[in-house]
């Protein structure tokens, strides 16, 4: 159900909103906290936000290497007196260190906050892996150098990290349900995550830990005042108006899976628009692809020839929310080669805008295959290339199943989910009696 405000009563108690990401830091954490927080502050929430220093929030000086962030933390809620804190949690961006010889000495930077903090926490979980996925993390693209002199020296690196990264992942597993135990409540963005993290519990304790647990969707709408014509957002790229367009878009990670545009085989009817941005804290660069004629393309190339181009690097970088609006506004489908996902942003932002998907068969992206919004397949570039050609043929019918779904998705409708969470949880914690719900219409 959305909801639609009108009038409301203020939420007198104060929120402490903490993630690492802020804009202008790109990241899709921080574009998420960004907006969540527009939306509880127009739902009259009262909420201030920590991050790095390189971010516009209230507080700052958290970073991924601070071995000070949990006091950090705990100094912020001394001075800022929240009745309530929520944690952004993507382990990675609180500093995720691994042991590769003892296991339980995996931690991050934010352990002793969890132990120590004396008002309630909710935590939204950015991540969880099954194993496969998990393993797959450990890949290291920049080790694929096959010069005979660092050949050995980069299988040790590999075997190393996978060995590293294999025993570690109870222990992660393990940091996800202490975190969720010490937490009031808890967050995710899809059914699947809620129980991939649950499933690390004893079974005995499953149906505590899933009532500990609520599904929100990622927000997500388009940032133009006004929907734009597909001419109109094409021109605006110099993109061609005479195909349908895939988009391929997000992060320089090698886990997008980009590498199977090297093989994908599209009709002449349609073309590939990729943009890849970085990150600031140092993601590693994928592996570059090739155009049709066999040209390598990477971040730095651009193709300049759109209309005869099978594939068109943006070479955009970061985008606005409002420049991202509009390239979604320019394609006709979103593909996601993911080799990992715990869940994507990307999925919902390009839902929010009417497009359809075409993914691979991850847990995640299974999930809202089943509501008809996409479709996931074996990560081959045939079965790519068929889901491609099904949706175009299908295209009415996944778009009307999309628009009917996008009401769940108003950043004012995520906001007042979050509101009703906040409620319930300093309710049991005698933080605050009878704070009446902010009117909504149906």
């Amino acid at each position: 159900m959305s909801h639609e405000l009108n009038n409301y009563y203020k939420f007198t108690s104060k929120i402490l909103m903490v993630s690492t990401e802020f804009p202008p830091i790109p990241g899709g954490v921080g574009r998420y906290t960004k907006n969540l927080t527009n939306g509880l502050k127009r739902a009259g929430v009262k909420v201030s936000v920590l991050c790095n220093e390189k971010g516009e929030g209230d507080y700052t000086g958290i970073y991924p290497k601070n071995e000070n962030n949990s006091k950090i933390i705990l100094n912020v809620i001394d001075e800022y007196n929240p009745d309530l804190v929520h944690i952004q949690l993507e382990h990675g961006l609180y500093g995720l260190k691994m042991d590769p010889i003892n296991p339980n000495k995996l931690s991050t930077n934010i352990d002793e906050f969890y132990k120590k903090c004396k008002i309630p926490i909710v935590t939204t979980f950015h991540s969880a892996y099954p194993l496969r996925q998990w393993m797959e993390l450990s890949k290291h693209p920049n080790l694929l150098n096959k010069n005979i002199i660092t050949c050995s020296i980069n299988l040790t690196k590999q075997i190393s990290s996978y060995w590293k990264q294999f025993i570690n992942y109870r222990s992660f597993n393990s940091a996800n349900k202490q975190k969720m135990q010490m937490s009031q409540a808890n967050i995710a963005f899809s059914n699947y995550l809620t129980k991939l993290i649950s499933e690390n519990e004893n079974t005995t304790k499953d149906e505590k830990s899933m009532n500990n647990f609520s599904v929100i969707y990622h927000g997500a709408e388009p940032n133009l005042n006004k929907h734009v014509k597909k001419r109109e957002a094409r021109e605006s790229f110099s993109l061609p108006l005479n195909r349908k367009i895939a988009l391929f878009f997000g992060f320089m990670t090698h886990t997008k899976g980009w590498d199977i545009l090297n093989t994908l085989d599209i009709t002449d009817d349609w073309a590939i628009v990729i943009n890849q941005s970085e990150n600031l804290f140092g993601l590693t660069n994928p592996p570059s692809v090739n155009d049709q004629n066999n040209r390598r393309i990477d971040h730095h190339t651009e193709i300049k020839n759109t209309q005869n181009g099978k594939i068109i690097n943006l070479n955009r970088g970061f985008l606005t929310d409002k420049e991202l609006s509009m390239l979604f506004y320019a394609c006709d489908i979103i593909v996601l080669p993911y080799t990992v996902t715990s869940g994507s942003g990307v999925m919902f932002d390009a839902l929010a805008h009417g497009l359809p998907f075409v993914a691979t068969d991850l847990g995640f992206f299974r999930e809202f295959a089943n509501k008809g919004l996409g479709i996931v397949v074996k990560r081959r570039p045939n079965e790519f290339a068929k889901a491609i050609k099904k949706i175009e043929s299908e295209y009415l019918q996944y778009t009307q199943r999309i628009e009917r779904f996008n009401t769940e998705l108003t950043w004012d409708n995520v906001a007042l989910q979050h509101f009703d969470l906040y409620r319930n949880v300093l309710d049991k914690n005698n933080r605050i009696k009878n704070t009446p719900f902010p009117f909504t219409n149906p």
